[in-house]
């Protein structure tokens, strides 16, 4: 019970997503001794996850297979930040975590392996993105270091993770309440799928503290995909604005057209 109390007290204070999956795999096979775990852990991770991005964060199940210093997390969602849709701003078929060195500080996470993510790039009527407005709650709800305490020896290990690879990415627009003006773009929600991309290391080379761990991972993930989001509507709106152009310089052409033939009608019907 005091492994329990000590965990609580010391690190899920801190709270941030993936924190929780850090001390546990970093406290080893003494969590056998902890029944429930799995359960203990998706509670706190919906519970913090929700406070620090100001939104529902849900999860369907943890997965402990601590003899391979593994751990799986299973069907986690984010909703939209307030001012959006209800529909999630991503969500993730699986987060597997693969333990490195833990004999010493920095312990070492060697992969975090997120699959099959689905992020939606939302806009608002004044052009503002959901998925920055997300980003902006996580470092709005963060403690600022300097009104926190300093660690106890022991509670805010330094953590490195080698390697954090996102692939089978799938990415959603949603332009529906950006107003276009003239250029009145035809499809405003669509699909791509991306390549697999890496967001890591993080920590390296002399570790960082566990309780920021999470968010420079969210955070790394949700700047590769912003970049990208707004990289892919900007070169689809410069795609349809030469459409429409193209279509309106067809359409002067045919105007211009069918006004010299008028012209020539004119001529050749004199007397």
């Amino acid at each position: 019970m005091l492994l329990v109390k000590l965990f609580k007290e010391n690190v899920m204070k801190k709270g941030l997503i993936f924190l929780a999956v850090l001390v546990l795999l970093i406290a080893g096979g003494a969590w056998y001794m902890l029944s429930g775990a799995g359960d203990f852990i998706r509670a706190q991770i919906e519970q913090q996850g929700s406070k620090y991005l100001g939104t529902s964060v849900s999860l369907a199940k943890v997965d402990l297979a601590l003899t391979d210093g593994r751990m799986t997390l299973s069907a986690l969602q984010v909703k939209n930040p307030q001012g959006f849709s209800d529909e999630d701003a991503f969500s993730v078929d699986s987060i597997t975590l693969d333990l490195g060195e833990v004999l010493s500080e920095p312990y070492v996470v060697q992969t975090v392996s997120i699959n099959a993510p689905v992020f939606l790039y939302e806009v608002d009527a004044a052009g503002k993105g959901n998925l920055i407005a997300l980003k902006n709650n996580l470092q709005a709800n963060l403690p600022k270091t300097k009104d926190q305490p300093a660690p106890k020896n022991g509670a805010n290990p330094l953590v490195i993770v080698e390697n954090v690879t996102v692939s089978k990415v799938r990415l959603k627009f949603n332009f529906e309440k950006l107003p276009t003006g003239e250029l009145d773009i035809d499809k405003k929600a669509y699909e791509v799928t991306l390549p697999t991309f890496n967001a890591g290391p993080i920590g390296q080379p002399k570790g960082m503290p566990a309780d920021q761990v999470g968010v420079a991972v969210v955070n790394a993930m949700l700047d590769n995909v912003i970049a990208t989001a707004k990289a892919e509507a900007k070169k689809r709106l410069v795609a349809e604005a030469k459409r429409k152009a193209k279509e309106k310089l067809d359409e002067k052409k045919d105007e211009l057209v069918d006004k010299a033939k008028d012209k020539l009608k004119g001529l050749f019907n004199k007397d």
